[in-house]
């Protein structure tokens, strides 16, 4: 004689293991939800675009504070040409080094507020704090040329007048410095989320796709036999 014996793509009822939430209308895979407080792509994207925005327009404002901040070069003109006051003077190296420290300030600044508002992060918005930087420093850079001394020294020294000390245009001789303030965005935003960014929640085990869920892909058992 035999005894029945159940099926291999049957579960036994008297399994301690199985749970009811193992199966999904005997698909072989729980049902799996977004979090309502997972955004999709078009909000990264959109987020991303924000912070594009902003920190192209604050490079107004960092053109503004180097005009303001940066040592000014002395020029002094003669008859026949126009010479620098102080040949040994380190107004220029000055003005560079200003504007590098405005830009770092600027890069811990705009990657806390983005951290701030969109704390999640994602690949998006690491992108906008490495583009909208670097074009907020071209613009700062740009801005320094407008608000700053006129870049005609020749008219401005017909215009003072002889022997007449003025300020030299503006100029940013180390273009490097235009990548301090994507640098650290970009490096700060990422430690702030590697620190106390929001952590995606580890996935459940379930025990029904690996111990007799239907369509698991578990080994058949052995047939009827004798006993």
């Amino acid at each position: 004689m035999t005894a029945p014996l159940t099926p291999p793509h049957q579960p036994s009822p008297h399994d301690p293991w199985q749970t009811p939430a193992a199966y999904d209308g005997g698909s072989g895979s729980s049902a799996h939800s977004a979090g309502p407080d997972e955004p999709d792509l078009g909000t990264d994207v959109l987020r991303a675009l924000v912070v594009l925005g902003v920190t192209v327009v604050a490079g107004l404002l960092l053109g503004l504070l180097w005009v303001w901040l940066a040592p000014k070069v002395p020029l002094v003109s003669t008859d026949k040409a126009v010479f620098l006051k102080d040949t040994e003077g380190e107004e220029a190296a000055g003005a560079d080094g200003t504007f590098v420290l405005l830009s770092v300030g600027f890069g811990f600044l705009s990657a806390a507020l983005a951290f701030w508002f969109y704390r999640r992060g994602g690949i998006p918005l690491v992108i906008a704090l490495a583009l909208g930087p670097f074009l907020g420093a071209l613009l700062g850079l740009l801005a320094g040329g407008w608000f700053g001394p006129t870049a005609d020294v020749v008219a401005h020294a017909k215009a003072v007048g002889v022997g007449v000390v003025f300020d030299a245009p503006l100029k940013l001789e180390a273009k490097g410095a235009l990548l301090a303030w994507p640098f650290v965005a970009v490096l700060v935003h990422l430690g702030l989320t590697a620190v106390w960014g929001v952590r995606d929640p580890e996935p459940e085990f379930e025990w029904g796709a690996y111990y007799g869920a239907p369509g698991a892909g578990s080994e058949p058992g052995p047939g009827p036999g004798p006993q």
